[in-house]
């Protein structure tokens, strides 16, 4: 097939550290070339992939601070995709609403993943004006605040099955990977680890969104625990190691988290989870198989007595079943064969 990928342009893909989305995109991406499908990437400039890149811009819009207003560019992107559309068979867009009005007038089949919350109110009418757009969730849970969207399939991310594997090293801490924000829950996973008398290490990112946050919430916290060490950003070499490392990764959210890659990053690598009951938590993390779903602080700290109950060679193989992205690209292969040649409706038998 002939299939168009198009990526945010915050970040590049992959993602030289922190970025979610496009970090799904660029294994998405890999993965259906590898299966020998002709696929064109519109991302930023500074990406790097085996399909054929269409760049938007020279670079991820994180590295350049002159950019006042990055939904101009956004709407820049769609009108040249637009241009190109009958270039492909199918278009999977990763960029929200922007697409839906321009794309739902045409006909070359396109969907869109989304990818974050659906839970605000402007996100609920926006989308709620496009009923005929086809929608893919990345949890079911995703769905909740919109349920009567015209939802083609639940594809649960994955990734490069290679990208991150067990390292024999000791396990001597908890671990804490992601962003450091109100929701993502770093102050109570700090709470845990010094209930259960845990060491915690904290691979995050500090956005600018929530410098305040973590200058007077966390950083006092960090300084009056002293088993809790703050690394900072990590990459996608040096994640095998840290997390390999841990007894566990806490996950202790508190937002509905439309999937959580980190959790899936964990279990690569043989390491257990600690997640809190929110959002996607139950579809991803196998209860007593792959982790701990708890509902407090005082849970948590109980999971992780048991923790060492679990197999973590289990743990990893759960990942391979699972996560990979070859599995990824397979369900989304079905989701694109079935807009490129629709089931025709059967009338309804009258008299």
């Amino acid at each position: 097939m002939r299939i168009a990928q198009i990526s945010p342009l915050f970040e590049a893909v992959p993602p030289k550290l922190y970025g979610g989305t496009e970090r799904v995109v660029y294994s998405l991406t890999e993965e259906l070339v590898a299966m020998g499908h002709d696929v064109t990437l519109f991302a930023s400039g500074d990406s790097i992939t085996s399909a054929t890149l269409a760049p938007m811009r020279d670079q991820a819009l994180r590295l350049d601070p002159s950019v006042k207003d990055w939904v101009a560019i956004y709407n820049r992107m769609v009108e040249l995709i637009y241009r190109r559309k009958d270039e492909f068979d199918v278009l999977h867009f990763h960029i929200d609403y922007f697409p839906l009005s321009l794309f739902s007038r045409q006909r070359v089949p396109f969907l869109t993943t989304l990818h974050g919350r659906l839970d605000l109110p402007e996100f609920i009418e926006t989308y709620s004006t496009f009923p005929d757009a086809p929608f893919v969730s990345i949890s079911d849970s995703q769905r909740r605040p919109i349920p009567h969207l015209n939802w083609v399939r639940t594809v649960l991310h994955g990734m490069p099955a290679d990208l991150l594997a067990p390292l024999p090293v000791k396990q001597d801490y908890a671990a804490f990977l992601g962003r450091i924000s109100p929701e993502k829950g770093v102050d109570r996973a700090i709470r845990i680890a010094a209930k259960a008398g845990l060491r915690l290490k904290i691979a995050a990112k500090v956005d600018n969104a929530d410098k305040d946050y973590y200058e007077s919430q966390i950083r006092p916290l960090i300084a009056a625990n002293p088993n809790v060490e703050f690394i900072g950003e990590i990459n996608d070499a040096q994640k095998p190691a840290f997390l390999s490392g841990a007894h566990t990764l806490l996950f202790p959210i508190d937002w509905p988290e439309p999937f959580g890659l980190v959790m899936i990053e964990a279990m690569a690598c043989g390491t257990p989870v600690i997640a809190f009951n929110c959002g996607s938590v139950p579809e991803v993390i196998d209860h007593g198989v792959t982790g701990f779903i708890v509902n407090d602080i005082d849970g948590a700290v109980a999971a992780v007595d048991r923790i060492g109950s679990l197999d973590r060679a289990r743990v990893r193989a759960t990942f391979a079943r699972r996560f990979t992205a070859r599995r990824m690209a397979e369900d989304y292969l079905d989701v694109y064969a079935e807009l490129a040649n629709p089931m025709p409706r059967l009338r309804a038998v009258t008299g």
